[in-house]
């Protein structure tokens, strides 16, 4: 049987399979990447939930695995020669499992650039802009009476659905036909931005199309389904 007790986090969530690649993270826009490709590809995990609530984040079983006390993490103990391999960040993430599974991302080198780049597009705008977008909008920023910042994001989220929705045009997926850990990595975020965060009227969602149209069929995908619910919320 696959041994991880040299991983401290077992501690504190003990591995009842082992030899199952092992996720720690929460439905949030970041933590369902990783969800959905696992239920997307196939491959045996098992999900823990690092609950924000109780700071599990900032545990020292949680940062032994990730010292950026961000989720999504894991440990894959059948990593690279057959040895485990622990990773954190979602789109790191992403692409392993995608290379690891030959699925998702396309096998000709030019297109595979391509997809990395709006893997980029997403980690570098979407993900920080509509999350900070979101703290002005609906949390503790909403307050503030210098409404500057939450324009200035509002602004760069108009901006940036504007550059999906145009490459989206003509598209089924951000890669054409093939749907990819681009779209996976960008329609969380998306859904949230319109869902969670409320704030589709604010940045005038109703004009951008085809976004609107991709995240429909993304959503409607049963392994996105699935994964929009994992791990389950205590």
């Amino acid at each position: 049987m696959t041994d991880l007790s040299t991983f401290p986090i077992t501690q504190k969530w003990p591995a009842q399979h082992p030899e199952r690649l092992q996720l720690y993270s929460l439905p949030t826009p970041n933590g369902v990447k990783v969800s959905i490709i696992l239920e997307e590809t196939g491959l045996a995990y098992e999900p823990h939930l690092v609950s924000f609530t109780s700071n599990d984040q900032l545990s020292p079983e949680f940062m032994s695995l990730n010292p950026n006390n961000k989720i999504p993490a894991i440990i894959d103990p059948n990593g690279p020669g057959g040895q485990p391999l622990a990773l954190f960040e979602s789109g790191a993430i992403l692409l392993y499992l995608a290379e690891k599974t030959g699925q998702l991302l396309p096998s000709d080198p030019a297109r595979r650039y391509q997809a990395i780049q709006w893997l980029m597009f997403q980690m570098g705008g979407v993900g920080p802009m509509f999350g900070q977008l979101g703290f002005f909008h609906k949390f503790a920023g909403k307050d503030y009476e210098d409404k500057r910042p939450r324009d200035r994001y509002v602004a760069e989220t108009k901006r940036l659905l504007s550059v999906l929705d145009k490459h989206l045009k003509s598209r089924a997926w951000i890669m054409g036909d093939d749907y990819s850990i681009a779209d996976i990595a960008t329609f969380p975020w998306v859904r949230n931005l319109i869902g969670f965060y409320e704030a589709g009227e604010l940045v005038g969602f109703q004009e951008f199309a085809q976004v609107d149209r991709v995240l429909k069929a993304f959503v409607a995908r049963p392994a996105v389904q699935r994964g929009l619910e994992i791990p389950k919320r205590a």
